[in-house]
């Protein structure tokens, strides 16, 4: 009878989970726990790759700012004055988008060595061009013109041969799209576009390359029961062939940043002031006037790699991820200063990633005794803690800290154990450094095992 009971509730067990499912709501949707690969990652690439390349010039949002906002921008207007001809439009830039360099295992060792986890790749930017054959944007796609092939495909195939998580970025709204154009003019009190075109395409998108990230945008001139949200994140949760894996940020209708969806966005280049409450994730662009590549771009517009490096720590400390972007050219090459950041992140995390993956933020995020320190914690009694600037003396004093008569501290990427002093008994540290070593993002990571 026992053993007979203990069958029947495993299968009560079984079945009741079996049949949790997601309903069409916030309440619902937003209670689903987010998979643990993402928040284990902790770094990510972001790649912003289209028709936008071609122009190179201004930023992605360049046809926007060119024929979209009234009134445009002046230097759009003159760029497209000077060099080229009267009546030229938009999409004719699409065959210059020949992708004739690109090869997506190069581009994957790359983001390999830059010690990221997963890799974002824009499947569909605002000017409706699709990466890949949608069956939905006919002849205005990578496969009917331009390269001539499938980019989303190519590259996810590679990136997972590396293995890598594969995410893929899809904008909601298209500026241009003639039925967008028709529902906005009806207030959004019809859904032509949604049920024409966005839905379809979406869920053709996730069955065809199975994403574990989907990484929208465009949300925000409607709400998100016009972009019918609810019920393709349910269908995306319960029924999609990525409903165990996939992960979703918070960018699904005007309203819905930093309060629904996966994680949270909140907005570009977002930085909390204290340690958020949901996980979030900062996506920041190596070149700081735009997501897309530009051919005018100077060095002096670039994070350099210890600014990175910083700002990977921050935000790390304070429980997020981090999704670095770069521009590829339009024949598809990363452009060598981006390829360099990457590498050099890669180098820099070869060292010190043991205190940067998986890791949980500490109780303490920040302290600024002797200098700014940020902190990371991972399973135990180990706390790391990162030196973001080169320090002026040899002391280091670390005031969160509870020490005890196991506690050793040692420096990452160096065996030798450091010479240490409480600073009072119920807590901190002086720490001797040692001379510090060439880092190539110039932080460097103290790790103090037996501490509270």
């Amino acid at each position: 009878v026992t053993c007979n009971m203990l069958i029947f509730a495993t299968l009560v067990f079984f079945a009741s989970h079996a049949a949790a499912r997601y309903s069409a709501d916030w309440a619902s949707l937003d209670s689903r726990p987010l998979p643990t690969w993402y928040d284990e990652a902790k770094l990510g690439v972001f790649v912003h790759w289209g028709v936008f390349s071609v122009p190179a010039f201004d930023s992605e949002w360049f046809w926007w700012h060119w024929q979209g906002q009234q009134p445009p921008k002046p230097n759009c207007v003159d760029f497209m004055k000077k060099n080229y001809p009267p009546g030229f439009s938009y999409p004719e830039f699409a065959p210059a988008f020949q992708a004739q360099f690109f090869n997506p295992s190069d581009w994957a060792e790359i983001f390999k060595a830059s010690g990221a986890k997963y890799v974002v790749l824009t499947a569909k930017h605002h000017e409706g061009f699709t990466n890949w054959g949608s069956p939905f944007s006919w002849n205005w796609n990578s496969v009917d013109t331009g390269p001539h092939r499938d980019l989303v495909g190519e590259l996810g195939e590679a990136v997972r041969n590396r293995s890598l998580h594969y995410g893929l970025y899809n904008s909601l709204y298209e500026w241009f799209n003639p039925l967008y154009l028709i529902d906005k003019k009806n207030r959004f009190r019809t859904q032509a576009f949604v049920i024409n075109k966005l839905l379809p395409e979406l869920y053709n998108m996730v069955v065809r390359y199975k994403p574990e990230l989907i990484w929208s945008d465009g949300d925000w001139e409607a709400p998100d029961t016009y972009w019918n949200s609810t019920q393709f994140l349910a269908w995306l949760y319960n029924d999609s062939p990525v409903k165990d894996t996939i992960v979703t940020n918070d960018r699904w209708g005007a309203g819905c940043s930093c309060k629904h969806g996966g994680y949270y966005n909140c907005e570009d280049k977002y930085t909390p002031g204290q340690l958020p409450k949901h996980k979030w994730e900062k996506c920041q662009t190596v070149d700081v006037q735009s997501w897309g590549y530009r051919r005018n771009m100077k060095s002096s517009e670039l994070m350099d790699l210890p600014a990175i490096i910083k700002d990977l720590v921050e935000t790390v400390a304070m429980g997020g991820n981090y999704l670095l972007n770069v521009g590829p050219t339009p024949d598809g090459m990363i452009p060598a200063v981006f390829e360099e950041r990457l590498r050099g992140v890669g180098a820099w995390l070869q060292v010190n990633g043991e205190a940067i993956y998986a890791s949980k933020p500490w109780r303490i995020q920040t302290e600024n005794a002797t200098l700014p320190i940020w902190c990371t914690r991972p399973k135990g009694t180990t706390v790391y803690a990162f030196i973001t600037a080169k320090p002026s003396k040899s002391v280091v004093e670390l005031l969160g800290p509870k020490t005890s008569t196991s506690t050793k501290v040692t420096l990452l990427g160096s065996t030798n154990q450091l010479s240490w002093a409480p600073v009072r008994p119920a807590g901190g540290l002086l720490v001797l450094l040692p001379e510090l070593p060439q880092s190539p993002g110039q932080v460097w990571t103290v790790k103090l095992d037996g501490v509270q």
